[in-house]
This record gives C-alpha cells, structure tokens and sequence, in this order.
C-alpha cells in the first residue's frame, strides 16, 4: 500500500443513508363493503434549524428520514439509527435497494446516499414521534406523496422505491403482513391493487378466476374440513383462504 497516495483522489463531502418506509392504511366507509385501502409513506418535515441553530439545508421541507453514516457504522446500522432518532421507530426489517450520488444531488456538496425501504404494517409505526432533525412525521397518502416539493432528489427516491415495493408485492408473499389470517380473495386483491393497477389483478373476472389457483393459496378450513366463509364485508358470504409455506421464486400473480 505504500504506493498509494490519497491525495490524488477527491473524496465525498458526506456519506448519509436515507430509509423510504411504506405502509397500508384501511379505511372502512360502509358496513358491508371491503375496506378502502390505501398506501402510505411515512415522511419527516426537517427542522428550520440544526443541532447548532444554524439555519438547515431544505428547511421545514418534507423528506425521507435519514443523515449521515458514522465512520464506525455499515449504511444499514445506519439507517436504523437515524430512522430510530427522527422518528421512534425502531425494529423494521429494513433492505437495501440503491446508490445516489449524482453532482448537485446534495447543495452542501458531493455527498453519497445509500437508500433503504421497508414495507411495514401501520403497527410498527404507531409510536412515531418526531425528534432530533425532524420538526414533524406523518404518514402521506403516496399520490400526495408525488404531488410534494421534497428535499433533495427524494422524489427520485421515492419513485425507485415504489418499483421495489410492487415487484416485492406481486413476487413475494409479502401482502400478508396486511391481511387477517383468514381473509377473502377480494381482501387480497384490494392489497395488490394499493401498489399496482395490473389488469390481471384489477380485473375481477381475470383475478377471481386465477387466484384459487395459486400453489401458495389454500381454503381456510373448520374442524370437520368444510370451507369456511364471511359476511365481513358483504351480505353473500365469501370463501376464506390462508397463505401457505410454498417458496415462491417467480412472480405469484401474472
């Protein structure tokens, strides 16, 4: 190594990691109806000012929870921290999922963002609570979401993230963490529909004939093996199903 010299090399002004977390808010408007659902995004308003009352950079705009990653931390511990400092929340299941450093990205410099997201039920965000940079956090429908100034290039952050989070939902199984246990097809399909308006999925004939058919579907059974069903959300009662422990390695709904 003793041929390397540092000094020929410009190095970042900053390395921060920010967190896009994303959540499912239900909404029930009539008694026998299935639930408005809706996706959201939890976001932070920065302070006007610093931890040494300066003024802040993008003061009081809207963004992503995040900051900057100590010397004796990876990007994801990071990530954890800072989401924990800004906001309260701690414990997600956080992945890693892209790498921002255009020039100009950042006013205070050439500064590198490693991005992370986690889609997480409205449970584990019950306890938020604004601190440290942050002067507020609120959960924003994500059509409001697009429609805002966001600090920085969030925005661009935000729209990558959200295509994570639809091949997450239509390759994984992750829709469950948002239904009961026992749920009707048309339950699941309101899930799918909050990240996606793929016409095998918005399409009830389309959906309602392909789905029993899933390998990692099955119908929630009683005791003595008949198919259980609800009235839950309508007055002709519904098939319940479950989801299994199949592995799914390509996408589960096209």
């Amino acid at each position: 190594m003793n041929q390397y010299d540092s000094s020929k090399y410009r190095t970042p002004d900053g390395y921060t990691a920010d967190i896009a977390v994303f959540t499912i808010l239900s909404e029930k408007k009539e008694e026998k109806a299935p639930p408005n659902m809706k996706l959201h995004m939890m976001l932070i308003q920065r302070a006007a000012k610093d931890r040494e009352g300066n003024p802040n950079v993008e003061a009081e705009k809207w963004a992503i929870p995040g900051g900057f990653i100590q010397p004796d931390e990876a990007g994801i511990e990071a990530a954890a921290r800072e989401l924990a400092e800004e906001t309260g929340v701690k414990g997600l299941h956080i992945r890693h999922f892209g790498t921002y450093d255009t020039p100009g990205r950042d006013p205070r410099g050439w500064i590198i963002s490693n991005a992370f997201y986690a889609i997480v039920p409205e449970s584990s965000l019950l306890h938020r609570a604004a601190s440290d940079d942050a002067a507020d956090v609120r959960l924003f429908a994500i059509d409001d979401v697009l429609n805002l100034n966001l600090a920085f290039d969030h925005q661009q952050i935000v729209n990558d993230a959200l295509a994570i989070i639809q091949a997450d939902m239509l390759r994984t199984t992750i829709a469950k963490n948002f239904l009961p246990a026992e749920f009707t097809l048309s339950e699941l399909q309101r899930v799918l529909l909050t990240v996606t308006d793929d016409a095998k999925i918005a399409s009830d004939p389309v959906f309602f004939a392909r789905a029993p058919k899933l390998p990692f579907l099955e119908l929630a059974l009683d005791e003595s093996g008949q198919s259980k069903k609800t009235t839950r959300h309508s007055y002709r009662p519904s098939r319940l199903y479950t989801f299994n422990d199949i592995e799914i390695i390509e996408s589960i709904y096209g």
